[in-house]
């Protein structure tokens, strides 16, 4: 496949100006929160820990966005949902992590910004918006719409993005006041996210058709790969669809996206819970009191 895949050339496989982009976000970042820190703020620089949680996510998000697996995303189902298991499951997270409280209290500062973001990140509503919206996305209508417009595809994708911070917060959040669940509410809060996108996985799986013109039909399809595809590019290659890079059917790599999102949730909301359950224990463990010693003396 991977041979096959170099007729769309290096600008289609490579992302450079999002490589430039992602450079771009992550110097912006040491410039803020090193270089120039003291111009904002007279709190410490990130920890090494902070730094790495940032720049791994960047990493994660030039490959889900700048590498072939977005040009295999327009290719194969499959690719898509790994796609956006990583994109909204794991690189929020790591970006939460990494960007220094006192960047998040600025941002939650931000009059008018203030009122929307406290709203928004309820836990309810926060988990009601990213999974009614991830599952709304991959309604067919939805979904074959998004893969044939630009604006559209970049409009939709970066809400849920959004959505998906929103989702994190209540568990990551590193402002102390926000952080009012307790670990037995934030373990019951992430069986909720696993519980609400059950259903737009199990339609995916479990459909006998292919749902999604953007990788059954042709036309459909070179819509959906000008998307990252120059179009002078497109024009020169005689294409008939998706099949000539798949090694599997197309129901077959729908019910398998399906499936891999499905674990890979599972995977990413296992250890979460397990961080969080440990860390909970740990903390029991530490406030148990010791058992008093009991010293015998014997009279002489």
């Amino acid at each position: 496949m991977w041979l096959e895949l170099q007729i769309f050339g290096f600008r289609a496989l490579w992302s450079p100006y999002y490589l430039l982009f992602v450079i771009a976000l992550g110097l912006l970042y040491y410039l803020i929160t090193i270089t120039f820190r003291e111009r904002f703020t007279d709190k410490a620089r990130p920890t090494s820990k902070q730094l790495i949680y940032f720049y791994t996510g960047l990493v994660i998000l030039y490959l889900i966005k700048g590498s072939p697996i977005d040009l295999l995303s327009h290719i194969m189902f499959t690719s898509h949902m790994v796609q956006m298991s990583l994109y909204y499951l794991v690189f929020p997270i790591l970006i939460i992590k990494g960007i220094p409280e006192w960047i998040w209290r600025s941002v939650f500062s931000v009059p008018g910004l203030k009122q929307v973001l406290h709203l928004l990140t309820k836990p309810l509503i926060a988990l009601l918006l990213f999974n009614g919206l991830f599952s709304m996305y991959h309604m067919p209508v939805i979904f074959d719409f998004a893969k044939a417009n630009v604006i559209a595809h970049a409009v939709i994708t970066t809400v849920i993005l959004a959505a998906a911070f929103l989702v994190w917060w209540p568990i990551f959040t590193p402002i102390k006041e926000m952080d009012k669940l307790s670990p037995l509410m934030k373990i019951g809060y992430i069986f909720a996210n696993g519980v609400l996108i059950t259903p737009a996985c199990g339609l995916i799986i479990f459909s006998g058709h292919s749902l999604y013109a953007t990788y059954s039909e042709t036309s459909g399809w070179i819509q959906a790969m000008s998307l990252c595809v120059p179009q002078s590019v497109l024009n020169g290659l005689p294409l008939t669809g998706p099949e000539m890079f798949s090694p599997i059917p197309v129901l077959e790599d729908q019910q398998l996206g399906g499936i891999l999102m499905k674990i890979m949730q599972e995977i990413v909301y296992g250890f979460v819970l397990a961080r969080i359950f440990f860390g909970w224990f740990n903390k029991s463990v530490d406030k148990v009191d010791p058992m008093p010693s009991t010293n015998t003396t014997t009279e002489a």
